[in-house]
């Protein structure tokens, strides 16, 4: 194995690792390649290996996603659902496609944006875990519509590397009243349509410029994050109903101020 294949698996492990959890994903495989000297064609690389982490959750996900496209001619609360996930799904849209060229050429090159971005988002993380919560709902598929389309709004401010498109959708369910587990469990749902339409639209845009090679390594980081997230997703809602954000906030305040350090020493 030479060396950019060994980084790209590295990288691939660690966004499935990081993906569905609250600490951004793509901020530290941004951070991991500067490191480690790893340049990817148009940046595509970071975007494109999320592929393994959509397929690994709709695996998980999948009897239950039959289950409530199958039932959702009869069924409202189905359909109820299937748009709470869409109208979440909408300012992403917008706000990716009009943004993504200075998303990819600007903030995906600040290493010091992305540190700053994971040491604030920790210290949120930390004071919502701790509030005294009373929410009032219960099931993600119970969703208000209303509550929804402020969740998607929120997840806009992920497009920030180092903010965490989880821990966006995961800390606006829960300030707008969904306990832990459901507001993790929208996440997941959400970042259905969301990194596939980031995998679709990242792909188009670099289509002109993404050779035999690029591809190879891109193959690889899918591969390894498509089993790391198979093991992160099947455990994450358990663990966060029981313990709750702490860890995750502590992990991306010691990550971001670890960052920080070395940039101020050169590195």
């Amino acid at each position: 194995m030479d060396q950019t294949t060994l980084v790209a698996a590295l990288l691939g492990l660690l966004e499935g690792l990081t993906e569905f959890i609250p600490v951004s994903s793509t901020g530290h495989v941004l951070l991991a390649g500067h490191f480690l000297g790893f340049q990817s064609t148009g940046k595509a690389f970071e975007v494109l290996i999320q592929l393994g982490a959509i397929l690994a959750i709709l695996g998980v996900y999948a009897k239950r996603l039959v289950a409530i496209f199958t039932s959702a001619p009869h069924d409202p609360a189905a359909r109820q659902f299937i748009a709470s996930i869409l109208i979440a799904f909408l300012p992403a849209v917008v706000v990716g496609v009009l943004a993504h060229d200075f998303i990819k050429t600007v903030m995906f090159e600040s290493p010091l944006l992305i540190a700053i971005m994971l040491v604030i988002g920790g210290v949120i993380l930390l004071v919502v875990d701790r509030l005294d919560q009373n929410p009032s709902h219960h099931d993600a598929m119970e969703l208000p519509l209303g509550m929804s389309l402020k969740i998607g709004v929120i997840q806009c401010l992920a497009m920030i590397p180092g903010v965490s498109r989880s821990g966006a959708t995961i800390v606006g369910a829960m300030a707008l009243g969904a306990s832990k587990r459901a507001a993790a469990e929208f996440s997941f749902f959400l970042s259905m349509p969301t990194m596939a339409g980031a995998f679709a639209y990242d792909l188009w845009k670099n289509r002109d410029v993404l050779s035999a090679a690029d591809l190879g390594t891109i193959s690889v980081g899918f591969v390894f994050a498509f089993i790391a997230a198979l093991v992160v997703v099947r455990g994450l809602l358990d663990y966060v109903s029981r313990h709750g954000y702490v860890l995750f906030g502590w992990w991306r305040i010691i990550v971001g101020v670890a960052v920080l350090l070395a940039i101020s020493m050169g590195y």
